[in-house]
């Protein structure tokens, strides 16, 4: 009976062994597995440290960028030329204590056009004529969607058979070294739909408006009437975009500009 009993206590902690034999098994089984995972992750991260760095800092840098500006220093319409040739805001014109001379009105990428844009003097030249003879064609173009306001001024005052007081006065500008000259039509017609947009920095600069008055509007260009070169030129009114075709021996207001290069 007694024999018996421990056969059956036996087999009992044999079954118990085995079954906990198998719950140890199955324990390092899901261990390992465990380990196993673990160890392909943490390559995987270590393969991808780098992008991951560089993801972090791409976005730090992003967010950075949203509290810190970089100054704009590319020119605009309504920026000065100064005395020393340079574009910039006018605020900045006065932290520098430099002095304005012209108001950018027009920029452009037009390679057949003369540099990158114009700037408009502050103030009038007084009434000049635009010849002090007639009879002799003084070489300008007679183009009217011509921007060539430089070669024409060039031309009236460079001619040996016809003075012209108007580019005589504005030749003795050039003491800043810029090559202030009389517009063509064409780039009178672009100061003339700038002018809302610059009106108030040339007052801001101490210099005279462009006008609206009826009698104050009209400005010589440096422009013949085609046909009648030898008598007569171009008046441009900054009060309503109108042209007249004048008698060079007139006297009218010149405004001067420059053009911009970089």
């Amino acid at each position: 009976m007694k024999t018996n009993y421990v056969k059956i206590l036996n087999r009992m902690n044999k079954i118990i062994n085995r079954a906990n034999a198998r719950r140890q098994t199955d324990s390092r089984s899901k261990s390992k597995g465990l380990k196993v995972k673990w160890h392909r992750t943490w390559k995987m991260l270590k393969c991808n440290y780098f992008g991951l760095f560089a993801l972090v800092l791409t976005v730090a840098l992003t967010s950075c960028d949203g509290h810190h500006e970089f100054p704009d220093t590319s020119m605009k319409v309504g920026h000065v030329l100064c005395t020393d040739g340079r574009v910039m805001a006018l605020e900045d014109c006065d932290r520098q204590g430099k002095e304005p001379i012209a108001v950018v009105f027009h920029l452009h990428n037009n390679e057949k056009m003369e540099g990158n844009g114009y700037a408009v003097y502050l103030r009038d030249l007084p009434d000049e004529a635009f010849a002090d003879s007639v009879g002799v064609a003084q070489g300008t173009s007679a183009d009217l969607y011509a921007h060539d306001g430089n070669a024409n001024t060039y031309e009236m005052y460079a001619n040996s058979g016809c003075g012209s007081p108007a580019a005589n006065a504005v030749f003795s500008m050039w003491r800043y070294g810029q090559s202030a000259y009389i517009p063509s039509v064409a780039q009178m017609r672009l100061l003339y739909v700038a002018k809302p947009y610059i009106n108030h920095i040339i007052e801001r600069c101490g210099g005279e408006p462009l006008p609206d008055d009826a009698d104050e509007v009209w400005y010589w260009t440096s422009t013949e009437v085609a046909g009648q070169e030898t008598s007569k030129a171009w008046l441009y009114s900054l009060g309503s975009g109108a042209v007249q075709e004048t008698p060079k021996l007139q006297s009218h207001k010149v405004r001067p500009i420059v053009t911009l290069n970089d």
